[in-house]
This record gives structure tokens, C-alpha cells and sequence, in this order.
């Protein structure tokens, strides 16, 4: 007899809508026409399994500074057993994360790479089901932003991005720009650079010329530094119409290919610190040159050297203060287009033997330093100076007097 929700199809099926207890049990199947039938089918066992269902979810973000632990749980259960795993969304692997016996991800220690979003995913032979959760890594330079896309305006461009996430501090933006044809040859350093106010996400750029190729890229700065540039965008703005007015062409943009110089390491030398590397995987154009960037002790990032031949693999830095924590990086220039900067190498400068050079590190001497330096030498030479002529002042009166005496006539004394 059928049960509700139960129901045989014409080619024999037997379709079970529910499946509860009612369905466990042995079942064959007995096929027969009008002369009979040829006998039974060999029998089938059903069995219920459970599908994967959480116990533990994540919650929906987490917010951890930079350097410190941070553990997420996900828990599930079924029948049998689901295997559980983590991914980060838009990244392969787990980015250094670790997944414990009771199936947490734990970030020991945590770092900026593993800002994002990730996946926990519960598995067995019955079904898959995942959930996501968000981790902001707090204390940390400004991720770079996305979706760059410039709209050619007459004479003009207006610029716009997603900002990325700011590392838990204030962020401002700048964008830069700097035209592909050129009359004249001109470094890297002839980008230009604009300010945008505060809490904008877009930026007029005026006064360009027409019919001439544009690079723009955005820039994202908070206390700790600069994050990466964003992605180069190429566009041309439009000019002034002439006597006719052409069809309207749709904008030129580009996506301009300059991978960062790679596999940058630092190594201790008698000399100084030797940094090396390999060249870009990719580039458009023949390479023009790179720049070493240099901060110290987590402060804003500066250019060290913007004019390293491109033939170059390393260069050595002598000069680092003592007792110093440094940080280096490098960027790729290819004709006129930027890379994104290298990884980045970290030099501690404690118990080093320091040479000293003419390279110009920035804040060789604190400022309050250097200032108590050259006050106290100031005051001690205009002391000595004073010394020096209130001496000869006296010196001087003191000859007078002697002489004065010498020149008056002797007394004489009569009975």
C-alpha cells in the first residue's frame, strides 16, 4: 500500500516525496504483463543519512589588530561525518591560516594579507553547505582601491574608485596621472599628483590636452603610510569638435600589464645591506629603471634612489643608523608606465656594525636632537667671544694705568 507523498511512475519508479522512517526497510520490484511475470528484483536497502547542518557558525565579521591572534569557529554535523574547510574568497590556499582539530581557523599571528573575506564549507557523500565570514585586520597601511574607471570629459577626465579598507585609520586619496605621448623624454618623476577632499570618491581632472593618451591611477594614504597604487587606467579626453561633429567614439581605456620586481631579499654585508631581486614577470615596454623606497621605524614610506638601472639586480645601502628597524621595497618603471610596489624586506639594524656614507637616510638626527645640538654650540661660541674682548678690554685699561705712571714725576719730599 502507498504512503502519503509516495507515488510510482510509468516506467516503475517508485518516487518517496518525504524521506522519513516510513521509507527505511529492504525493497525489490516485481515486474509482470499479461502472461506474468519473470520474477522478483533483487532487493535494495534505503537508508537515511543527514546532510551537513552548522552547530557553530562564524559571526558575520571580525575585527582584529594586526600581530595578534585571532580564532573562528565553525562547527557542523551530519550523517556521516562532514569534513569541514576554509578558503579565502579570491585567494588560493589559506594565506598562512591554520585549521585546528575542532575545524577553527586561527591567524597566529595575524597580518594584512588575510584582510577579506572567508568561507567555511561542511561536506559528506549527502549534500555540501558553506557560510562566509569578514576579517578586518586593524593597525595596518590602506588596502588599495578598486574598480578604477575614468570617464573622457572635453579638455577633461573625472576619475572614480571603490575605496578599499582603510586598516582602521582614516583614509585620504590622491590621484595621479601623467600623459603616454610625450614631446620630450621624461622620467617617472614627472607624474602628477592631486588631492582629493575628504570624503570624495571622484576627481575632475582639468586642463589636459586633447587627443593625447592619459595613465591614471589612485592612491590611498592613512597614518601608517601609503597603500599600493591602484591599477593603471589609460584614456584619452576629448578635444573641441571641428567642422563637422564625428560620431562618438566610445572611451579608450586599457589595462596596462607591469607585474612588481620580485623575490626582493636583504642580506648583511661588511659594506651595508645588499638588496637583490628579479625582474618583473611582465611588461609591456622595455624597462626603464626602478626606485628603492625606504621607511624606518613604521613611519611614512620615501624614496631612497629613483634612478637604479633597469640592468641592475641589486644594490647595496650602507649608512643605516644603529639600533634601527628598517623597511624596503621597490617599484619598476617601464617608459612611462608604474609597477606595483615588490614585497616587501625588513632590515633590524640592532647589534649591526654600522658604517657610516654619504647615502642621505632620512631623520639621520631627531629634529629636537639637532636643534639642542646647534643651540648649544651657538651659545658657547658667543660666550667665548665675550670672554675673549672683555679680556682685552681690561688688559688694555690696565697698560694705560702703568703707563700713566710711569709718565708722572716722582715726589719730593723736604725737611
Amino acid at each position: 500500500s502507498q504512503l502519503p507523498g509516495w507515488s510510482v511512475r510509468p516506467n516503475g519508479s517508485i518516487v518517496i516525496a518525504t524521506g522519513n522512517d516510513d521509507a527505511l526497510g529492504v525493497y525489490t520490484c516485481t515486474p509482470y504483463n499479461s502472461y506474468g511475470t519473470a520474477g522478483k528484483s533483487q532487493p535494495t536497502r534505503v537508508l537515511l543519512k543527514d546532510p551537513p547542518t552548522f552547530t557553530v557558525r562564524p559571526k558575520e565579521e571580525y575585527f582584529q589588530e594586526v600581530g595578534r591572534e585571532l580564532v573562528i569557529p565553525c562547527v557542523a554535523h551530519g550523517d556521516p561525518p562532514p569534513t569541514v574547510t576554509w578558503l579565502k574568497v579570491g585567494s588560493a590556499g589559506k594565506s598562512g591560516a591554520q585549521v585546528d582539530a575542532n575545524s577553527s581557523l586561527i591567524f597566529r599571528p595575524l597580518v594584512k594579507e588575510q584582510h577579506g573575506v572567508w568561507q567555511c564549507t561542511a561536506a559528506n557523500p549527502v549534500a555540501s553547505v558553506s557560510t562566509t565570514t569578514s576579517v578586518h585586520v586593524l593597525g595596518t597601511s590602506p588596502h588599495a582601491v578598486t574598480n578604477v574607471s575614468v570617464l573622457p570629459l572635453l579638455l577633461a577626465a573625472n576619475i572614480s574608485w571603490e575605496p578599499g579598507f582603510d586598516g582602521g585609520y582614516f583614509q585620504r586619496f590622491s590621484v595621479w596621472y601623467t600623459p603616454l605621448v610625450k614631446h620630450l623624454p621624461r622620467a617617472h618623476r614627472d607624474w602628477v599628483s592631486l588631492s582629493v577632499p575628504v570624503g570624495a570618491q571622484h576627481l575632475l581632472v582639468e586642463n589636459l590636452q586633447p587627443d593625447m593618451s592619459y595613465q591614471f591611477s589612485v592612491l590611498a594614504q592613512n597614518k601608517l603610510g601609503s597603500g599600493p597604487f591602484s591599477q593603471i587606467v589609460t584614456s584619452v579626453p576629448r578635444g573641441f569638435p571641428v567642422t563637422t561633429v564625428p560620431p562618438e567614439l566610445p572611451a579608450m581605456t586599457m589595462r596596462v600589464f607591469l607585474s612588481p620586481p620580485q623575490a626582493l631579499t636583504a642580506n648583511e654585508t661588511v659594506r651595508g645591506v645588499l638588496l637583490q631581486w628579479e625582474p618583473p614577470a611582465q611588461f609591456s615596454v622595455a624597462l626603464s629603471g626602478y626606485a628603492l623606497e625606504l621607511r624606518q621605524d613604521k613611519g611614512g614610506w620615501e624614496v631612497l634612489d629613483r634612478s637604479i638601472p633597469s640592468t641592475k639586480t641589486q644594490v647595496l645601502v650602507p649608512g643605516l643608523i644603529k639600533d634601527a628597524f628598517y623597511e624596503f621595497r621597490l617599484v619598476a618603471f617601464a617608459g612611462s608606465y608604474i609597477s606595483d610596489p615588490s614585497n616587501t624586506v625588513n632590515v633590524s639594524t640592532a647589534g649591526m656594525e654600522v658604517y657610516p656614507s654619504r647615502t642621505q637616510l632620512p631623520e639621520l638626527l631627531p629634529q629636537p636632537v639637532l636643534a639642542g645640538v646647534i643651540g648649544g654650540i651657538c651659545f658657547l661660541s658667543v660666550a667665548v667671544i665675550f670672554s675673549t674682548v672683555a679680556a682685552c678690554i681690561m688688559n688694555r685699561q690696565r697698560a694705560a694705568r702703568i703707563q700713566k705712571r710711569r709718565q708722572d714725576p716722582p715726589l719730593v719730599f723736604s725737611p
